[in-house]
């Protein structure tokens, strides 16, 4: 088959002008590598790798005008070909059925499918290449080599790999600048904020109402799409007030202030800088689920400081030493394992291998955390007021309930403050669920007297 060949699509479509170029520019860059030992050397240094190549797609999707389901699309007209890297010399014609392509696009229907095939050819990655009747298929010659093939091309999208690489890249360095922004606006937020607080606490607070006012101006949520634009005026406003907020602070301080050895508070007392943990509670994350049940059963002082603190690790039984009873129950399991997958037994579905112990609860529960869209933030703060066990206990009961439950994140951060307030506890939750299963078992058992 040549390149000239099937170049206008079956049925009622007409071929654009676009798309004759694009066939165009493929055929004579075939053309060029495929002239002499100097074009297949090219030939194959010009081989991509699809599935990077995928990705670089993906991050330049802005700029190639295309939607995420055209991706997937994609990506399934390009597992159709089985060669990992993809040779811009050779056939790269897939000739999928629509219902092979519609399973490899995660079910996709069939009209939605043919509006992102015909965004993607509209966008110049693949081309048509239609038989006389619109089927795709290859003929195969004696030697059951390839000798014509019909269906799309993939030609186009490898030759464009460096221009689509390049629009990731540029792609990557907006979003690094987008995110640079944003955490500039939100240090000169709390920085002002907090200029405007301590001058309060000294009584120059009516000096500085008319910043309030600004700042609470300049305050507004920022959307996760908002654009460069946007973010830099807001940036550029802040840095402004802030500078100003600044200036008026320091003119109310005197030389004697500025020039003293040792910071001191509003009451004239030295200020202790310690970075001590106790004392100035320093906020402790780690972001690796699996350490937070090695610590779960560590002491978290939450109270106001102590001159001396200590955090004692407990076993295995759920123990703390030195804590607080409130504090040592909201750690301590409700029940036993048992009876908790007895009144919630639908976690079992998400423990593989069975649930042995609290650590395959817990597992099994941030599994169930993430399927119910309840955010790692709302997550983490269950985990810190109620404990580890505790909060899986919760997410466990919460699947049992998920269809009568709107919102199961909000639903888990409202039971985490009314759990740091004291106002909740997840045994009667659990004895909840167990009375209602235990009235459903005697309700399927009741004899029929009618």
């Amino acid at each position: 088959m040549t390149d000239r060949f099937a170049i206008s699509p079956f049925g009622g479509r007409g071929l654009s002008r676009a798309q004759f170029i694009v066939n165009e520019q493929v055929r004579r860059a075939r053309e060029a590598l495929d002239a002499g030992a100097e074009g297949r050397r090219e030939a194959a240094d010009a081989a991509v790798d699809k599935w990077q190549l995928l990705r670089a797609v993906t991050e330049a999707r802005l700029a190639l005008g295309l939607s995420d389901r055209a991706i997937v699309v994609l990506e399934a007209l390009v597992s159709f070909d089985n060669e990992r890297l993809l040779d811009p010399s050779g056939e790269l014609v897939v000739f999928p059925s629509n219902a092979e392509l519609s399973l490899r696009a995660r079910g996709m229907a069939p009209a939605t499918l043919r509006r992102h095939l015909a965004a993607l050819v509209q966008a110049g990655l693949i081309l048509r290449r239609d038989s006389a009747n619109g089927k795709r298929y290859a003929r195969r010659g004696e030697d059951g080599q390839i000798e014509a093939a019909f269906g799309f091309d993939l030609a186009p999208l490898v030759m464009r790999a460096a221009e689509i690489e390049a629009h990731a890249a540029e792609a990557r360095r907006l979003s690094r600048a987008l995110r640079a922004l944003r955490s500039e606006v939100t240090i000169h937020l709390r920085d002002i904020a907090a200029i405007i607080r301590v001058a309060g606490e000294e009584g120059r607070g009516r000096a500085f109402a008319a910043f309030a006012e600004r700042l609470q101006m300049l305050s507004g949520r920022l959307g996760r799409n908002t654009d460069w634009e946007t973010l830099k005026a807001r940036r550029d406003a802040l840095a402004s007030l802030r500078l100003e907020v600044e200036k008026i602070y320091l003119e109310g301080l005197s030389e004697a202030d500025l020039a003293a050895g040792e910071m001191k508070d509003g009451e004239g007392k030295t200020s202790n800088m310690s970075a001590n943990a106790g004392q100035n509670e320093r906020h402790i994350h780690n972001s690796n689920p699996e350490s937070h049940l090695e610590k779960s059963m560590e002491t978290i002082e939450t109270e106001a400081p102590v001159a001396s603190s200590q955090r004692r690790k407990q076993g295995n039984a759920g123990q703390e030493h030195g804590m607080p009873d409130g504090a040592r129950q909201k750690r301590a399991p409700a029940m036993e394992l048992d009876l908790v997958t007895s009144a919630c037994p639908q976690i079992r579905d998400y423990a593989p291998g069975g649930l042995a112990d609290w650590r395959d609860f817990v597992k099994a529960a941030e599994t169930v955390r993430s399927m119910l869209g309840v955010s790692p933030d709302a997550w983490a703060e269950a985990r810190t007021q109620m404990g580890e066990i505790n909060a899986a206990i919760t997410i466990a009961a919460i699947l049992e309930r998920a269809e009568a439950i709107r919102s199961p994140g909000g639903y888990l951060r409202r039971l985490t403050e009314r759990a740091n307030d004291g106002s909740f506890s997840v045994k009667p939750m659990l004895n909840a669920l167990l009375a209602a299963k235990q009235k459903a078992v005697a309700g399927m058992r009741k004899p029929d007297l009618s």
